[in-house]
């Protein structure tokens, strides 16, 4: 068997290992293999094939991991709108507890509303920014 054929079935291994635990890294990994396999259909000697395919497929995963540091992260399901429909409605608070907490009447229930932590309380409408457990909490409108 070829040295090719071998980096050719790693990086498959790698691939099929990658659709089993859903680690993007693996990918990359597996790109430093094909890198290797080229290499080796180039006529490289060993060395130069483990070379090629650690820089490839360690380049391509800290490149990767940079990239993804650098995108701004998503919301919380909680808190996406695509996610729970309540996020943005608008909710009616005629007073707050002592303990930072009131009761509304929001989709025909009632269901107990806090407000953003650094927001003083107070009387009026209030939009939902996310729920937390079974709570909403709000801003000031």
């Amino acid at each position: 068997m070829s040295e090719a054929t071998i980096w050719w079935l790693l990086a498959g291994g790698a691939v099929a290992a990658e659709l089993l635990t859903g680690t993007f890294f693996l990918l990359m990994i597996a790109s430093g293999m094909a890198a290797g396999a080229l290499a080796a259909y180039a006529g490289a000697g060993t060395v130069v094939q483990l070379v090629v395919a650690a820089v490839v497929g360690g380049g391509a995963v800290v490149a990767c991991y940079f990239f993804k540091r650098r995108r701004p992260s998503d919301k919380p399901a909680r808190a996406d709108r695509s996610v729970n429909l309540d996020v943005g409605e608008t909710v009616f608070v005629e007073e707050w507890n002592s303990d930072g907490t009131a009761t509304v009447k929001y989709r025909g229930a009632n269901w107990t509303v806090i407000l953003r932590p650094g927001n003083p309380p107070s009387a009026g409408l209030h939009r939902v920014a996310e729920l937390v457990g079974s709570r909403l909490l709000v801003d000031k409108l």
